[in-house]
This record gives C-alpha cells, structure tokens and sequence, in this order.
C-alpha cells in the first residue's frame, strides 16, 4: 500500500514536471519578446509616418487665402497678447492661436512648410492611435491598423491642406486624450491620476475648438458609472466646465458656442435637420457620402459600384465583428466583468454621439468634424477585437487571427483602396478650387521671381475668380520680408488695353478657369505692347543705330518717347523716325535726354522705324551687326 501511494504521488507530479519547462519556456518568450519590443514600435511608426507622406503626397500650400490668409495678417498685424487672447473676438480659442503664433513664428515666409508640419502633426496622433490601439486590443498589428486607417481615411482633406487644419488636429488629439483616460479611470484600479487629467484636457480642448465642450457630461457619466464619492473629482469635472464658460463669458460676452460660416448656432438649430444631420455622420463613419458633393467631394450616388461594394464588404465585416462582441458580452457568466464590458462599449458609444451631436446642431456637416468620431469608432473596433481574443495568449497567432482578426484585416483591406478613391476626389470639396488657384498664384510670382516681386505692379486680365480686395491686398504680404518695404500691387482689369506698357516693374497674369489656375502672359504682353522687328532690346532700353518697333498707342493715342544718350554730344547728332505711311521725323539730339511725342488713333499699332546718325562709341558691347546708339523709353497715354 505504501508503494503503491508513492508511486501514486511520484505519477501525479509527472504532468506538472512536464508543464513546468514549457511555462518556463513561455514566460522566457515572453521576457525575450518584451526586451526588444521597442524594435517593434519603432517599424510601425515608421511605417505610419511613410503611409502619411504618401497619402498626402499631392497636398500643398504654396499660398494663404479667405481664413488661412486672415489668421496671418492678425499674426503680422498684432501684438502677441493682442493675437493670442482676442478680446471680444466671437471665439477664443487662446491655446490654438498660441500653437498657431509658435508654427508661424518658425515657418516665416516659406508657406509650403505648413503642410510637412500638419502631415508630422497628424503623424503624431496616427502613433498616438497606434498605441492605444495596441492596448485595446493587446495586438500590434491591430494597433497598427488603426493608425493607419486614421491616416488614409478621407477625412483628414483639412487638418493637412489648410492652416487651420492645425487646430482640428489638435482638439482631436485632445478629445482621443480624454476619451484615453476616461476608459482607463474606469477599467484599472487606483487611476484617479486619470480623471483629473481628463478635467484638465477637456478645459483646453474648449479653448482650441468650442464644439468639445460637449463632452462634459462624459466625465459626469464616467464618475457616475464608477460611483464615486470623491468631492475632488466632482468638483474638478464641475469645475473645469464653469470656469471654462466663466472665461469664455467675460472675453466674448457669451457662453455658446458660434456656429459654421458666421452664423449663431441658437438662430440656425433644427431639430429635425440635426437629426439628418446626426444620420449622415453615420453613414460617413461607415464609408458612406451622405452629403453634398461640394462638401465631401463624391457624394454616396456618384460613387463607383466597385467602390459601393467594397464599402460595404468593409461595414459588413464590421457588423460580424460587433455581432461576436455582443455574443460574447451577453454569454459572459461573471456579472462584474459583463458589467465592465457594457460600461466600456457605453463609453466609446457617448463619446461618438457627443461629437455627433456637437456636428449636427450648425447649417452644415463638414467631414474634418467627423474626424474625431471615426477616430473612436477605429479604437472601439480594437477594443472589440480585445475582448473577443481575452485569454488567448499572444504567442497563439492563428487563433487570435482567426476569425477575428481576419474580420479586421479584411475591413482595413476593403475600406484602404475605398478611401483612395475618396481621396482622390478631393479637388471638388468647396475650398480645394481656390487653393489650387492661390497655390498658382504663388507659383506663377514670389516662386517664379524670387524676392524681384516686391514693389512690382500685378495686372491680372479678368477677376472671375472673384478675388477679394482683401485678398489682393494681402496675399503678397506674407512673402515679404520687409514689411517696411514698397508692397507688391494687384490690378484687376479687362482688357490689356487698360493697362500701360509692360516694364521691369509690371507682372501679367491671365485666369486659366478650367485648371484653377494663373498663367503668366508677361512676356505676350509686352510683345503685344512693344513689338521688336530687330534693333531694339526692351529688357535694358538700348537701341541699335538702326531699329524697328510697333507700339499700341494709350487711350488718348500718344506715344512718348525718352531717347537717352549716355555718350558726349558733338553737334549734329539726328533721329529721324520713319512712320508705316513713309512720313519722317527728324529730331535733333542738343542734350543728353530729349523727349518726343507721337500722336496716333486711341490702341492703334504703330509700326516704328529708327535711324541714328551717331552711336554710343563708349558702350562696351555690340549685339548685332549695328552698333548701339541711344537708351529709349517707352510710355503710353
């Protein structure tokens, strides 16, 4: 009996001398895996920060127009308190101007930076999503997925191609901060840390874009659903909220929030617009256009079939993964942990209706707005894939793959060409047209000319473009150095007729409507103006002794003319200029400079011929087979 009860106890020991190498082996695994973990993180990122410079490779601002432009010249006009705390302003967005303040501060007069700095901003957050996808779902790949999903996603046209962009971007990596601390106050013990820092992003987030100061009642719900009886934290989500409008009402004299394009959000609000409204976010966060072209460049009826059909592969993928998540939530057997599932899915849920219900109340839904939702929905789908795959250990691939992560991969895999294809739609959003035409602009002059456009006179033939008088008169300024200096001009007119002739000082731009574009006709003009036969060399004024030109006449018909002689006069020196009809003038040269006057009909071509008797024997060159004569201006009334 003895025997046997020992070889009993030794039988019974044998399975866990077994199991004790293998956990040996898999905790070691586990150790080596963490060690070099940072290698992992380092790839994705990467990776994510070249999928942002591909994406956005055809983005660029070469010059600042309408909001983008206004928000410079208060820059260039202000005091720094002036700008960073406008007092009576219908916004105070005091913690975005400050950001703005810095990023102009550093970009200067080289405005093509300001899309390098809004793609590595944005790169910023795709990392940030990257990570917290990561530990929503305890998978890298995943984690990787949403940030790159955030990235490529159509959503993202403003925080890259405008100024302002900056500011969308910022109160999105604030809200997402939040959102972070709330679900983590809520899941781990001993993180009161975490609330009070969400009270402290969501007073800044108030200050960068008033639409977020919706989000308070998540942090009341939050300390609700963790029952709390902690007066601090009431009273800083409290207090955070009060002082906020309490700033808001002794700065802009009101506590609500203004609404899109100069309107009151208290004058525009509709129920059942903001109902619609609230529905077409939705349809957006699934990949559906529900709105107007103008505002999302390819509305959902325009759309390809091939793109309709992978759309909705992508949302059915989606709904099967939600399907496994609600049937795993509901055959959870252990109340407390069903009850911390449904508390985290409500989290994510009132967090996405709050921004809904924040772009829902104004006269339009615009999709960067929709960008902090969707942003949510990516991590709420991690989450989704974490609960699902609790428990299976992270060296198991398959079966954390299979089926749930296949539902993942295969939604990213649908929605990435999708998204493409909506990107490439962004030249018919409403503010895309005239950026391309400012970007042209700024191509066409300060990049063309250098610093040489400064002073110059700007005649743009036609306005269809309806340039603003702010625009004009603002645009060149934020390439100009010297803001003490002679400021660049810009004349609009309808005719080149209306213009003098083309001088070192004169540019000429023509609208080129069907690419949103300008082209410089500078050149055509002056041919126009002051066409060269031969002899004479309108870059420097110089004339051969023999040369011939015709000149359009002004609206009164004159053409003068300076003759310049740098040379000594000796007596006897002569111009005779010969008309097309044969008649001659002589004029004899007594001075250095003498002035002569041709009368014609108002915008006639006058053809010219000029003859010397004498040439300029100290002039160091001689650019044809006759030497050069006099130097002779130009100018017609």
């Amino acid at each position: 009996m003895a025997e046997a009860g020992r070889k009993e106890r030794q039988g019974s020991k044998r399975p866990q001398e077994k199991r004790e190498p293998r956990e040996r082996n898999r905790i070691g695994f586990s150790r080596m895996e963490k060690k070099y973990e940072w290698k992992d993180h380092v790839i994705f990122m990467g990776l994510l920060l070249g999928l942002a410079v591909w994406v956005n490779r055809n983005v660029e601002i070469r010059g600042l127009y309408m909001d983008d432009l206004y928000l410079w010249s208060c820059y260039g006009e202000q005091s720094f308190l002036e700008y960073v705390f406008p007092i009576g302003s219908t916004r105070f967005r005091f913690l975005y101007y400050l950001a703005a303040w810095l990023e102009m501060a550093v970009v200067g007069n080289h405005v093509s930076w300001f899309v390098p700095i809004n793609i590595l901003v944005n790169t910023g957050v795709a990392w940030t999503m990257y990570f917290m996808g990561r530990s929503l779902s305890r998978s890298k790949a995943v984690g990787f997925l949403c940030g790159a999903m955030y990235l490529v996603t159509r959503m993202a046209y403003y925080q890259i191609g405008q100024l302002l962009g900056l500011m969308e971007t910022m109160a999105l990596w604030m809200a997402l901060g939040i959102l972070w601390c709330l679900y983590r106050y809520l899941n781990e013990e001993r993180k009161n840390s975490l609330f009070y820092i969400s009270c402290v992003l969501y007073f800044c987030v108030c200050f960068v874009h008033e639409r977020y100061m919706v989000l308070f009642p998540l942090l009341l719900l939050a300390l609700a659903a963790k029952r709390s009886r902690d007066i601090k934290q009431w009273a800083s989500a409290a207090g955070a909220f009060l002082l906020m409008q309490l700033i808001r009402f002794l700065v802009i004299g009101t506590v609500l929030p203004a609404g899109a394009g100069r309107t009151k959000v208290a004058e525009t609000f509709e129920l059942k617009q903001a109902v619609l409204f609230a529905l077409d976010q939705i349809g957006y966060i699934f990949g559906w256009n529900l709105g107007p072209e103008y505002l999302n460049g390819c509305p959902w009826s325009a759309v390809p079939l091939w793109v309709k059909c992978l759309v909705i592969l992508g949302d059915v993928m989606i709904l099967l993964l939600t399907a496994g998540f609600l049937r795993r939530v509901f055959r959870e057997k252990e109340k407390k942990k069903r009850a911390g599932y449904l508390l985290s899915a409500g989290l994510f849920f009132c967090f996405i209706g709050a921004c809904i219900a924040a772009s829902s109340v104004t006269i339009r839904v615009e999709m960067r707005w929709i960008y902090v939702s969707y942003s949510a929905a990516l991590l709420f789908m991690a989450y989704m894939y974490g609960v699902l795959t609790e428990g299976v250990v992270p060296e198991l691939y398959l079966k954390r793959f299979w089926p749930w992560g296949a539902l993942v991969a295969a939604y990213a895999l649908f929605l990435f060409p999708a998204e493409l294809f909506y990107r490439g739609c962004f030249p018919k959003i409403y503010f895309w047209p005239e950026q391309s035409r400012y970007n042209s602009l700024a191509e066409v002059t300060r990049e063309k000319y250098g610093e040489e456009i400064e002073g110059k006179t700007i005649y743009i033939l036609g306005n269809t473009f309806d340039v603003s008088d702010f625009d004009a008169r603002t645009f060149f300024k934020v390439f100009q150095k010297d803001r003490t200096a002679e400021l660049t001009q810009v004349v609009f007119i309808d005719s080149i007729q209306d213009m003098g002739l083309v001088d070192d000082n004169t540019l000429v731009l023509k609208e080129d409507p069907a690419h949103n574009a300008y082209v410089d006709i500078t050149d055509a003009v002056r041919d126009i103006k002051v066409h060269v036969d031969y002899g004479y060399y309108n870059y420097d004024d110089w004339m051969d002794e023999h040369s011939e030109i015709t000149v359009m006449s002004g609206d009164e018909g004159v053409i003068e003319l300076t003759f310049i002689f740098p040379g000594i006069i000796e007596g006897g020196e002569l111009i005779t200029i010969t008309r097309e009809d044969g008649t001659k003038e002589e004029i004899p040269l007594r001075t250095n400079v003498v002035e002569h006057e041709i009368q014609a009909e108002p915008w006639q071509l006058v053809p010219l011929k000029f003859d010397y008797n004498f040439y300029t024997q100290d002039a160091g060159e001689q650019r044809s087979s006759c030497r050069l004569a006099t130097l002779v201006q130009i100018n017609v009334r």
